[in-house]
């Protein structure tokens, strides 16, 4: 970190060089070792880890350096003087709470320019990001060392697939299980994750040339003559590269000029499969089938999306968006294999005057239009020549695009993509057969996985959309039908009885010539696209449709009812059980996310399945049953240890009444996880999440959400994001065979239920019963600003209030990260543990209690994992910070009284974890992220400073471009530098 000191130091001509360079010296020590006044601070590093440490010191130091010779150039002497200045009297604020520099910071910032503040908030932006990826470098320098040093990594398949073999389970049976699983990322979109793909591309370069540094290193290490100058040569010229990209960076405009629209959003997710999905995931399969013995593995692993369908809150999400997403996603799945096949076709030169190839071959050689008399020996090229023809034809055909190549024209479209795999398995089996198999490893192989994976539609797409919408539509078509009048005041058993009904009648509810409400319309558009994409991309393209607010029965029967409407449910209910059966296109899933709902969710699913003929249509319709569960609405119901809790409790529930479907009607239950990117909203390592889920809930089958940060951080580096898949395979692999988590004892399920209760009373007495709470949360935070500022396609609250009810969980949670109090993610706990020692009131009770709680975090995942992710929050918080932001409460007696409550429960929790854990500090087991928060920390305090000032300014009616533009500078900066509690 010193070196963006040093950048901004080492020109100053008024002091010698040595004492420039000793301030610098004594800077950088500040900056490392700096903690906050009031967090959770991390364990000081041991000298080990400092030497393992150096080279990101180093890589962080000449990033630093080449941005601040950037700034220097492009923005004057001045400029970086600046930005020292605030850098300087911020670290002070942060290591001793100086109040002299504390009134300093404040009166230089008040005086700063529009022009200034942006100038400042972008260097100390463009710092996180390149410190996120030279902190993402040596992640993988170090996986790398371990890894040569036979210190595979937990998390790895490596590791899992060798517990596996220890405890006796064979390749085949491993092989078989895979088989029967599906795993699935599911990205959903994040207002302000969604960077401009020019920035994400800089940045990536960035990346691979820090990558490139590492091997001249490596290769300069490895010669052994002293004579050799390649390496400082080549170092220069990689650094001369650096330096042109973190221009360009500087250059490059971070955010939009206008709002962020859906087709934004879909365009960001879709950088990452082109960055990292469609060539890493086949290196994932390759790995497991080599780890196997070369048995086969079924294409389990797939990519989901909720970008295009997710309509829940966002009134900018319909069939066209739908269709556009989809468009999308075919034409980066076609690119991708028409640059694959250009390429094979370069590679398989193999002449038929040399050897032999199969009849299919041969056939498919002779379908082609090549008609090349330099290649009518070559009956490979000649075939893949078609085959790209073919694949032009079909990009035309779904997508309007035009492929980049033509040796002839496209002609002759795939109908599926099933098609275009069978004639890439003949190329296979001929090489394969005919002395060729060595060349089948490199392209082709990755090339037909990815067809398994992701066809013609990339990843599935999931629609969404709360109940309260749906049941507006049926009741306008059951009114306009003349069925029924009053749908909606029906009573439950009334409103199941006629949805029954009408499931079983032949006739359509909608008539002809009437014109229904724009809701309607939209709606069943929705529907419509639907049944026309799974038959225009393949079934893959749609499986699952998500009810947002699932309370009740007729909840999901009125999603049946509105696919029965366009088609997509065929027969009738009651003919589920005949010999030609019905059946419905998509997997109807319900979303419980309240307290309330989870407690639910059981008793709605049970009445659900003994309705005549539903457990039959689900049984023919593929026999799977998704039911997601939603952390984020939850916790900002509850508090995070309630939220956890239920959801636990209803996992329970639901496994123990589909083990009794499984063996009635073989249905399947898959659990969809919705997590958050942060903590407080389900977020942390996904790893522990899925080992800590409750005994039978995974069993090969999981979905679980990525969003917000998180998906930069895990997916952006392409060899980081194929570690993070691996670790998604490997914990389920584990869950699945090793079944590490074994049922809870009753004494810690009853500990679990006292602790709950008491966290949700302290945490729902602060947020919801708290004269003044709703006024400070909008003050102290800057949920005003991502909800005025336009942050993102949908709206922060569900509807035009300044309820905490009716606020969306993402920007709930993400006010809170800004401001670094991070409450959802640790608010309660310290109380619920403080009423539990408590109750028994003696000295020998509080200890006879206290033993209980170390039990359980030695024995139960569960509790074990949640305390670690509560243990992460609190290292990330920073009261002294809050502090800042609590100045922007105008009512001081509510400031105090708000504050004081938060710093009390504050010290409560970190108080409760040390006793519970035996640690003193945070992440006492967590080096990585010590190293992390130890070398970016200091470097983020100044945005929290400036978001303050400018949050002030945009208040008090300065408007203008340039403070827009700073706050939401700072709000990206600021969830970079957090990573995953932004």
């Amino acid at each position: 970190m010193g070196a963006f000191l040093y950048l901004l130091q080492h020109q100053r001509v008024r002091m010698p060089v040595s004492a420039r360079m000793k301030k610098v010296s004594d800077n950088a020590g500040q900056a490392a070792q700096a903690s906050p006044t009031e967090t959770g601070k991390p364990a000081r590093p041991s000298v080990r880890a400092k030497n393992n440490e150096r080279p990101l010191v180093e890589d962080i130091r000449l990033l630093g350096r080449i941005l601040g010779d950037v700034i220097r150039d492009q923005e004057g002497v001045a400029a970086y003087e600046l930005i020292e200045q605030v850098r300087t009297l911020s670290v002070a604020f942060r290591r001793d709470a100086d109040q002299e520099a504390d009134k300093a910071l404040k009166a230089l910032l008040k005086d700063l320019s529009g022009d200034q503040t942006v100038s400042v908030i972008r260097a100390f932006t463009y710092f996180s990001h390149l410190a996120n990826l030279a902190e993402d470098r040596h992640h993988i320098r170090r996986r790398a060392i371990h890894e040569r040093a036979g210190d595979t990594q937990e998390g790895s398949i490596e590791v899992a697939l060798a517990r596996l073999r220890w405890a006796g389970i064979a390749p085949k049976a491993i092989s078989d299980t895979l088989a029967r699983s599906f795993v699935s990322p599911v990205l959903t979109a994040h207002p302000t994750e969604v960077q401009r793909k020019s920035i994400l591309d800089a940045e990536r370069g960035i990346a691979q040339l820090l990558t490139a540094r590492d091997s001249i290193k490596a290769m300069a290490l490895a010669v052994s003559s002293a004579k050799d100058a390649l390496s400082p040569r080549e170092l220069a010229a990689n650094e001369a590269q650096l330096r042109a990209r973190v221009m360009q960076l500087w250059q490059t405009r971070l955010l939009r000029f206008s709002k962020l629209t859906v087709a934004d959003e879909i365009e960001n997710a879709l950088s990452y499969y082109e960055a990292t999905f469609l060539r890493q995931i086949p290196k994932i399969y390759a790995n497991l089938e080599r780890e196997l013995g070369n048995q086969p593995v079924h294409s389990f692993l797939r990519m989901g999306q909720w970008i295009g369908g997710d309509r829940d809150g966002n009134p900018n999400v319909n069939a066209d968006t739908l269709n556009y997403a989809l468009g999308r996603q075919a034409d980066v799945a076609l690119r991708h294999y028409l640059t694959e096949v250009h390429l094979l076709g370069a590679e398989l030169s193999m002449s038929a005057i040399l050897v032999e190839c199969s009849a299919e071959m041969q056939a498919l050689a002779e379908s082609s239009p090549d008609t090349n008399e330099h290649r009518q020996d070559e009956p490979y090229r000649r075939a893949l020549t078609g085959v790209y023809a073919r694949l032009a034809a079909t990009l035309k055909a779904l997508t309007g695009g035009e492929a980049a190549r033509h040796a002839v024209a496209p002609q002759n479209p795939y109908g599926r993509a099933e098609d275009f795999l069978a004639d890439l398995r003949t190329l296979e089996a001929s090489l394969k057969s005919h002395h060729g198999e060595a060349l089948t490893a490199q392209r082709l192989h990755p090339l037909i996985r990815a067809v398994e994976v992701f066809g013609f539609h990339l990843a599935t797409v999931d629609l969404r959309q709360s109940s309260d919408k749906h049941e507006e539509v049926v009741a306008e078509l059951l009114a306009v039908a003349r069925i029924e009048p009053g749908y909606a005041s029906l009573d439950e058993a009334a409103k199941r009885a006629l949805l029954l009904k009408m499931l079983n009648d032949a006739r359509p509810l909608r008539v002809l010539g009437h014109v229904y409400s724009g809701l309607a319309q939209i709606e069943l558009a929705i529907f419509e696209a639907a049944r026309t994409a799974r038959a225009r991309f393949g079934k893959e393209a749609i499986r699952h449709y998500i009810i947002s607010h699932t309370e009740t029965v007729s909840d999901l029967l009125e999603v049946l009812l509105l696919q029965k409407e366009v088609g997509l449910m065929h027969g009738l209910l009651d003919d589920a059980q005949d010999q030609i059966g019905s059946s419905c296109d998509l997997i109807v899933v319900p979303l419980f996310e309240t307290i309330e709902d989870l407690r639910n969710a059981a008793p709605i699913m049970r009445e659900f399945y003994a309705l005549p003929g539903v457990a039959a249509l689900v049984q023919r319709s593929g026999a799977e049953q998704d039911i997601m569960l939603g952390y984020s609405d939850s916790n900002k119901d509850g508090g995070i240890f309630t939220s956890n809790w239920e959801l636990y409790r209803a996992e329970i529930a639901l496994v123990e009444l589909f083990d009794q479907l499984a063996v009635s009607h073989g249905i399947t239950l898959r659990m969809f996880h919705g997590r958050g990117g942060t903590v407080g909203r389900g977020g942390g390592p996904s790893y522990e999440a899925i080992l800590a889920q409750p005994p039978g809930t995974v069993r090969g089958q999981i979905r679980l959400t990525e969003q917000g940060e998180v998906i930069g951080s895990k997916y952006a580096n392409p060899e980081i994001g194929r570690r993070n898949l691996e670790t998604l395979v490997a914990a389920t692999l584990e869950a699945t065979l090793l079944q590490p988590t074994k049922p809870a004892t009753p004494a810690f399920l009853q500990a679990a239920d006292q602790l709950s209760q008491a966290s949700m009373a302290a945490y729902r007495a602060l947020v919801y019963e708290t004269p003044g709470f709703t006024e400070y949360f909008f003050s102290a935070t800057p949920i005003r600003e991502i909800a005025e500022l336009n942050i993102g396609s949908r709206p922060a609250s569900r509807k035009p209030s300044q309820k905490i009810e009716d606020l969306r969980a993402i920007p709930w949670g993400f006010s809170w990260g800004q401001c670094r109090l991070t409450l959802p993610g640790w608010y309660g706990f310290g109380s619920a543990i403080e009423q539990f020692l408590g109750q028994g009131g003696s000295p020998e009770s509080r200890k006879d209690a206290l033993a209980v709680l170390k039990k359980m975090y030695r024995q139960w995942p569960f509790f074990r994992t949640l305390l670690s992710n509560m243990d992460m929050v609190l290292a990330k918080s920073d009261l002294a910070l809050a502090s800042r932001y609590s100045e922007l409460v105008a009512d001081a007696k509510l400031r105090k009284k708000i504050f004081t409550a938060i710093d009390a429960e504050w010290h409560k929790t970190a108080q409760a974890l040390s006793l519970i854990t035996g640690e003193k500090q945070r992440l006492a087991g967590n080096a990585a992220l010590q190293r992390s928060i130890r070398h970016r920390f200091p470097y983020i305090d100044p945005l929290h400073h400036l978001q303050v000032e400018l949050v002030r300014r945009y208040r008090a009616g300065q408007t203008d471009q340039r403070v827009q533009t700073g706050i939401h500078i700072s709000i990206n900066g600021i969830a970079a530098g957090l990573r995953n509690t932004g």
